[in-house]
């Protein structure tokens, strides 16, 4: 697909309004702006401006507790040439109705328009994603999906689709912005700009989570962290998985006890349920819907794993 005009070289300066919701990240912010800073600052001149713009025009409460200076309203975003939107959680609560209109509205006004995080949500709730391809944080490719089948989901780090680019998450946000940076300065500049924050410079068609790379785990235990997070919802016994990765249960367990201090069973049943737990806070899926996903056989045997973890039963952590 042809991208946007802003990614042609340039020498006018490119301004970026980021509108930041309530329970967003600060290093989402930060991967957004900072690297632009750094531009400006390898360049000798403004080549980046930037404005941080809110809901309603006051401080934004991030998820670290502290509360983002906000230049003011949406409205204000207008003149910019570019419009990204960062969120994070609770976006029932922040997502409203009369933002999404507002998004609606003003986003022809911009040669771009993107969402970092959770933000390709809410600008598919605004329509604004129909017919483009998009990515979101790999914890809700499957939801958004699911709920908007005008949109192309794919789990890259990071796609430009016409004038609309989805980020899924702080990491892919720095690397967008440095393919921005290549994209109107050259690559030499970007690689400066990487080699700042020791960064290395990475591509929107890469996974969002690349096989394990921690170069400290035996690979063997690699492979079996990849093939438990990869079976969430179907998760297959911990002799399938010693076989898979070439070693006997025995010793996998010994080399899962030596690497991380737990069993492959229980690393296993843990990620089930730190999912469990993550889309029980997130998501409205029913308990239901949350264990057949999880790989659990029913409700009540979530809920018996989940008390277990956690301390109470899934009803009263959504409660």
């Amino acid at each position: 697909m042809t991208e946007s005009a802003i990614f042609q070289p340039a020498r006018d300066p490119l301004t970026i309004a980021l509108l930041v919701l309530p329970q967003a990240s600060i290093l989402e912010v930060a991967s957004a702006l900072d690297p632009l800073r750094n531009a400006n600052r390898q360049l000798g001149h403004e080549a980046y401006r930037w404005r941080v713009v809110s809901p309603d025009g006051a401080p934004v409460p991030l998820t670290c507790g502290i509360e983002l200076p906000s230049s003011g309203p949406l409205s204000h975003a207008t003149g910019a040439d570019a419009l990204i939107v960062i969120a994070g959680y609770r976006l029932a609560e922040v997502a409203t109705r009369p933002l999404i209109r507002d998004l609606r509205r003003i986003a022809p006004r911009f040669a771009l328009v993107g969402g970092i995080d959770a933000a390709p949500w809410v600008l598919a709730r605004a329509g604004l994603l129909d017919g483009h391809r998009a990515t979101v944080h790999w914890e809700d490719l499957e939801d958004l999906a699911a709920a908007h089948p005008h949109v192309d989901v794919v789990p890259d780090r990071f796609v430009i689709d016409r004038n609309r680019v989805t980020i899924a998450g702080a990491a892919p946000a720095a690397d967008f912005m440095l393919h921005l940076i290549r994209a109107r300065h050259g690559a030499a500049l970007a690689r400066q700009v990487a080699a700042s924050f020791l960064a290395t410079v990475r591509h929107g068609h890469e996974p969002q989570i690349a096989d394990a790379q921690d170069p400290t785990l035996d690979p063997r235990v690699a492979q079996a962290l990849a093939r438990m997070e990869a079976r969430i919802d179907a998760p297959e016994p911990a002799a399938t998985t010693a076989n898979a990765v070439g070693v006997s249960p025995r010793r996998l367990e010994t080399l899962f006890r030596t690497a991380l201090g737990t069993t492959p069973a229980a690393h296993a049943l843990d990620l089930r349920l730190q999912a469990a737990r993550r889309m029980l806070t997130d998501t409205r899926h029913p308990v239901a819907e949350v264990a057949l996903r999880t790989g659990f056989s029913s409700p009540s045997t979530l809920s018996r794993a989940f008390r277990a973890r956690f301390g109470q039963p899934p009803g009263s952590l959504r409660r």
